[in-house]
């Protein structure tokens, strides 16, 4: 395998026998980082004949789809990615659709097929809507990736299912691919793939050997000389080199960047100046400094020299600040803008003047309820600023939240965190990898000590524990959770009313906190949101007057008491006998 995903791309495309060209192709091969980050894109669309607006449609569809996708974050998976960009032109040709001629006729709007591929890393993104096809070339033998959708009437008579523009809310096949190094991708309207034998196609590719536009040219040539009607679209991407592992700019990083040494107070660093060591570890030191240009005070932050051998750390060090960038929210750490080179491999990122959550639960033991729920909400906006970039922070604790001077709440330390789009770009999954821990042990989602994948829901959980801490000084399941290997032995565990350790809770908002850091991640609340919202208003489903049973409030002193009176029952019946 090589260094970087390498292809080559041949198109054609020809009016045929018709007075225009209705379709409309594309193709963008980017550079690195781009290309490991996004990967290469290529897409065709075929407007509807009986539209005038048919070829609008489809160069919108593929001119929009290439520049869009590439506009996304890259922390968004390709299938987030895409879909978003998909949906978003759906609505647009929609619209025109509904403002034209299409309102009444669908036949005569904003309407065309939509297929397009995405190579990132070593898999292949099939998006198809229509009756275009991708295809799969390997070994000699072309397999269709994707369905057609139109339905025939009669065998001359027929009619899209799908397309793009036809409906509000648009249904798109996704598939993906394991790819292979010489495989070869074929995209075609149905004007070439339905003159043309599959048997054919794998011929002329092999003719032409390494001139794939001659080959795209001599298959939609052939479908003429069949008797093809229609406009005449192909395109042909082989895949020549496939990337050693996983290709981005912090594995660069980690190539060119020595580790740096200890660092001493007053010492010059890069262009900062070493006030103090802030906390050290067996895996970083983290040191407070003033950039020399600005005046600023920020945190340097290097790996352990222990553990500088270890590339799978030194990535996921280097992964916090790559984060940190990406995240545009006051409740979230960010890093500190890099204005000159680097000479060593460390991060960098503002200084917060306050302390930790858990400092802050020391010194305040028993806070009120609106305290709690201020602090609660600023940590869920955090994290919904995670999660609408695709990752999931993995180790929310209080020990990684900060307060500032203003009573603004900060979340830090990213080293956990599961970027959908970087986890996406990972060649093959590390066994070893997977068997690793996310978060910490009182505040993990259960799911993970069953070594299941986290999901949003699991940065819930962690969110719901925080809040039933700061209210009770407890964990909901004591220290159970970490002990259980099993679904099994998990749903043996009972939750701990936080009413017996804070009566004066409302029984609403211990029933939210119950549902967030519930056992099973599809009982817990779908949305952040939720939870927050139910934390300041009365859910009926968790209101009552009656203050929890015994059984669930003090279950010792339940079982104690019922054994006391079974033990009474039966002196009495043995004194009862003659």
């Amino acid at each position: 395998m090589g260094a970087e995903l390498r292809l080559s791309i041949g198109q054609h495309s020809d009016r045929g026998r018709k007075e225009s060209n209705q379709d409309f192709h594309g193709a963008c091969l980017p550079r690195e980082p781009q290309l490991s980050a996004k990967g290469a894109a290529v897409a065709l669309a075929d407007g509807i004949s009986s539209s005038d607006a048919g070829r609008a449609a489809a160069e919108f569809a593929v001119g929009g789809f290439l520049e869009d996708y590439y506009c996304t974050s890259d922390a968004w998976s390709v299938k987030t990615s895409a879909l978003r960009v998909l949906g978003a032109t759906n609505s647009w040709l929609y619209s025109q659709t509904q403002q034209g001629q299409g309102r009444y006729d669908k036949d005569r709007g904003h309407v065309c097929t939509f297929s397009a591929l995405v190579l990132k890393s070593t898999t292949a993104h099939v998006f198809h809507v229509g009756d275009g096809r991708v295809c799969l070339l390997r070994c000699g033998a072309l397999e269709q990736l994707t369905t057609d959708h139109r339905i025939f009437v009669t065998r001359e008579e027929s009619y899209l299912s799908r397309a793009l523009g036809i409906n509000p809310q648009l249904d798109i096949d996704y598939r993906t691919e394991a790819v292979e190094r010489g495989d070869i991708f074929v995209l075609s309207t149905d004007g070439v793939h339905e003159h043309v034998a599959p048997v054919l196609i794998v011929d002329l590719i092999a003719r032409h050997g390494d001139d794939l536009d001659s080959a795209a040219r001599a298959i939609a040539d052939a479908a003429l000389r069949q008797g093809s009607r229609d406009n005449l679209t192909i395109q042909l991407v082989r895949v020549d080199e496939l990337p050693a592992g996983r290709i981005d700019e912090i594995r660069h990083q980690l190539s060119e960047l020595p580790l740096p040494p200890l660092l001493e107070p007053r010492m010059a660093f890069d262009g900062y100046t070493i006030v103090r060591e802030v906390h050290a570890s067996s895996r970083s030191h983290i040191y407070l400094a003033v950039d020399q240009d600005t005046g600023e005070r920020v945190i340097i932050k290097i790996p352990s020299i222990d553990l500088g051998g270890d590339p799978a750390y030194l990535e996921s060090f280097l992964m916090e600040e790559w984060i940190a960038r990406r995240i545009d929210s006051v409740h979230v750490l960010k890093a500190w803008p890099q204005t000159r080179k680097r000479h060593f491999l460390y991060v960098v990122t503002e200084f917060i003047e306050g302390r930790t959550l858990a400092q802050w639960m020391v010194d305040h033991p028993a806070p009120d309820l609106e305290t709690v729920r201020g602090i609660l909400d600023q940590i869920a906006k955090g994290l919904q600023a995670f999660h609408r970039l695709e990752m999931l922070h993995q180790d929310l604790r209080p020990e990684n939240i900060m307060i500032d001077a203003a009573g603004t709440v900060k979340l830090i330390d990213f080293g956990s965190t599961r970027v959908a789009g970087i986890a996406e770009a990972a060649n093959t999954a590390n066994p070893d990898e997977r068997k690793q821990m996310a978060g910490t042990l009182q505040y993990a989602a259960p799911e993970y000590f069953l070594w299941e994948e986290g999901s949003t829901r699991s940065d819930l959980y962690s969110l719901g524990v925080i809040a039933y801490q700061m209210l009770t000084g407890r964990f909901p399941y004591g220290t159970g959770v970490a002990k259980c290997r099993t679904r099994a032995e998990q749903n043996k565990l009972k939750y701990a009313p936080a009413l017996e350790s804070r009566r004066d809770i409302p029984p609403w908002v211990d029933g939210a906190i119950k549902r967030a850091v519930h056992l099973n991640p599809d009982k817990r609340y779908e949305e952040l949101s939720e939870f927050i919202f139910d934390l300041r208003h009365p859910n009926r489903a968790y209101q009552t007057d009656r203050p929890p049973p015994l059984i669930e409030r003090n279950p010792l002193l339940f079982w104690k008491g019922l054994s006391l009176v079974l033990a009474i029952l039966l002196v009495l019946a043995l004194t009862a006998r003659p």
